[in-house]
């Protein structure tokens, strides 16, 4: 750990004006981006004693081993630089809302010539419209079948579309008066389009005329004695009151509000959001934050409004509910997002009130759930940290894992993974996956030597480009030599992160004795010797270390051997996906590529069309005619050459075009486990 006074900047050098900070560590990561009115007045409240420090800050500090700043004019201008910074460097000191799963939304894709309602998930699109978030997919459909009888818009798949338009044949839901049909003409284009603009109407709370509609036309039809007219009109009518009973009135005014509310402890903080449009709950959503900074409510909502609204702008509403009122600065920010005055406020009486402690009640019951949740309880990794730090005999917890399998299959398609898990969690972004050309067999060892070797020596290359040994006599034996100057950066020339930057404290294979040894020998090649190596073989679960004879067993109640195994896992499953991936692409190209004329893109075509190489067999010529890009000629050579093989059982990958195997890859064998 770093004493913090080894980087305190001097004595009136920090300026007093407005600004962003940054903490980075040894590495020269990023580890925590903060704001402050006062830059000077901020930072001096880290350089204090340690001891007086929140915990998470006193670690935070230690952590660090430099400083810097960026001066702006004015609080919005830090605040936009800081959810920037927040966003491109991901510090882990950070307030982070986890669980944050993307929420289903309708969908109106009114930038289409025929709009289409369909059920999606993350980043909106330029020209759909949305409504939503909602808790559940199922409750969007539900909905959406209700309403499908009074506005019977489209709902299937651009392939589904086309396909009925050559057949001239609609789908199931154009027979049973549930889409309008027009891909067979029984609608026209600006017809369907009418009828999807009145969708969006419905959906957007402006129910009222459609149902004075309905019900007009109810009456005039029973008037004339076309009951069977009538009796379907009153059918809708009661679908269109069942689908608004579904969002019941909170707000009998018809506001437009978000409504924010927190569930805190001494470590943890969950987050639940109401959307409210036109006095109706339209969407619940919710977040859990690990509190690893000082930071009060206040800090939190405005955290919670840079995560909601800061890459979904067109979303800001006219008034956001909060329990605490952030600095003036958020208003501001969220006034220039709408273009718009933002009410942004605390309910003190009525229905808004009352509303709030709703949304505050299922703050409390989230943060319950999460609390019996083992994996996601800071205190639990914290401890299952410090038990593989004290089992492993390592001087720190070991805040950064890196965990290596290799995958094949009985020899073939070679490959590794390499997962990373940083405090306890997995770092998705920083996985990476290996291909092994240089020999093929079922020789897990020298495959692990050549992964770590080639991992190691990256890493040693991005030393020697951020300048760490200015003096030659500084790298370590098998650095690369020559090391320029450099200038410190972890990140790149086009401001990313180097990919192979930063070294873990605790390197994982997954395997016995001879895997661990193998790593140990790589490592030593490089002349690396600050990073702790150990193994975890399956059938036992035992933690290799190397040089032992006897392995280290954990207990099986052990939380340090839980998060091990995830991270074990987590690195079997990457590469067993690569490998069947290699392996699909292969089989894809021993079944199609030797047809004449048939490149890559038609192979697609067909393989996508049909879904599966068993139908695309059975297929006629005609049948194969259909597909774009394929002439009779091309479809009697396909029709000849599939005819003259072995059936295959491979299923395909519709959304790409490949063929995947039924059969499940394997990892090789590994030093005490079963073959």
């Amino acid at each position: 750990m770093a004493d913090p006074s080894t980087y305190r900047p001097a004595p009136g050098a920090i300026p007093t004006s407005p600004g962003v900070y940054k903490f980075r560590d040894a590495h020269g990561r990023v580890i925590y981006v903060g704001k402050a009115k006062s830059l000077r007045q901020r930072l001096s409240s880290y350089f204090q004693d340690v001891a007086n420090l929140h915990p998470r800050t006193a670690t935070m500090v230690t952590t660090a081993a430099s400083v810097e700043w960026t001066v702006v004019s004015t609080e919005v201008e830090a605040l936009q630089l800081e959810y920037s910074w927040i966003k491109e460097f991901d510090p882990r000191f950070n307030v982070k809302y986890r669980d944050d799963k993307s929420y289903p939304e309708l969908a109106v894709t009114l930038d289409e010539e025929y709009p289409r309602v369909q059920v999606t998930r993350g980043a909106h699109k330029k020209g759909v419209r949305y409504f939503g978030p909602y808790g559940h997919a199922w409750a969007i459909r539900e909905t959406v079948d209700l309403l499908l009888r009074v506005f019977p818009v489209r709902t299937c798949s651009n392939g589904v579309f086309k396909r009925a338009r050559q057949v001239g044949r609609p789908c199931l839901l154009g027979y049973i008066g549930k889409c309008a049909a027009p891909c067979v003409g029984r609608v026209s284009a600006a017809e369907h389009r009418e009828l999807a603009e009145e969708f969006c109407d419905f959906m957007a709370g402006r129910t009222g005329g459609h149902l004075r509609r309905l019900e007009q036309q109810m009456r005039e039809a029973a008037a004339e004695m076309e009951y069977e007219k009538a009796a379907r009109l009153r059918d809708d009518l009661g679908a269109l009151q069942r689908a608004m009973e579904k969002n019941a009135v909170v707000l009998g005014d018809g506001t437009d509000a978000d409504l924010l509310a927190l569930a805190e402890d001494e470590l943890e903080a969950a987050v639940q959001i109401f959307h409210v449009r036109g006095g109706r709950v339209r969407g619940q959503r919710g977040w859990v934050t690990d509190k690893v900074e000082d930071v009060d409510t206040a800090g939190l909502v405005e955290h919670a409004l840079q995560q909601l609204y800061g890459e979904n702008s067109e979303q800001v509403p006219r008034e956001v509910l909060v329990p605490a009122l952030p600095d003036e600065a958020v208003h501001v920010w969220l006034s220039g997002l709408r273009g718009a005055q933002v009410d942004l406020r605390i309910p003190q009486r009525g229905d808004k009130k009352d509303l709030m402690e709703t949304v505050q009640r299922n703050a409390q019951q989230a943060l319950a759930l999460h609390k019996t949740r083992r994996a996601s309880d800071l205190t639990t990794r914290s401890r299952a940290l410090q038990e593989i730090a004290d089992a492993l005999e390592l001087d720190s917890v070991p805040l950064r894992i890196e965990c290596f399998d290799i995958s094949h299959l009985q020899g073939e398609d070679v490959v590794a993974s390499m997962v990373v898990f940083e405090d306890g969690l997995a770092r998705k972004s920083e996985y990476r996956r290996f291909q092994i050309k240089g020999f093929e067999g079922q020789d897990d060892v020298r495959s692990m030597h050549e992964v770590i070797t080639r991992r190691f020596r990256r890493y040693l290359q991005e030393r020697e480009r951020t300048g760490e040994w200015a003096v030659p006599e500084q790298a370590p034996e098998g650095a690369p030599e020559g090391a320029p100057e450099g200038d410190g950066s972890p990140l790149d020339e086009n401001g990313r992160p180097r990919r192979f930057a930063y070294p873990p404290q605790l390197l994982v294979v997954d395997g016995g004795q001879p895997q661990v040894a193998a790593a140990v020998r790589a490592l030593a090649e490089l002349g690396i010797d600050d990073v702790a190596v150990c193994g975890l073989a399956k059938r036992l679960e035992e933690v290799w270390l190397p040089g032992q004879d006897d392995p280290v067993v954990l207990p099986r109640s052990s939380e340090g051997l839980y998060l091990l195994q995830r991270v074990r896992d987590e690195a079997h499953r990457f590469a067993i996906t690569y490998q069947r991936a290699k392996r699909a692409k292969r089989l894809t190209a021993g079944e199609l590529d030797s047809v004449p004329g048939l490149g890559e893109t038609r192979r697609r075509a067909l393989l996508k069309h049909f879904g599966s190489l068993k139908k695309l067999r059975a297929a006629t010529v005609d049948e194969l005619c259909e597909v774009p890009g394929i002439g009779r000629r091309t479809a009697e050579t396909v029709a000849a050459a599939l005819a003259s093989r072995t059936p295959s059982a491979f299923a395909v990958n519709t959304a790409t075009g490949e063929i995947i195997d039924d059969s499940t890859a394997t990892a090789g064998p590994r030093s005490g486990e079963e073959t």
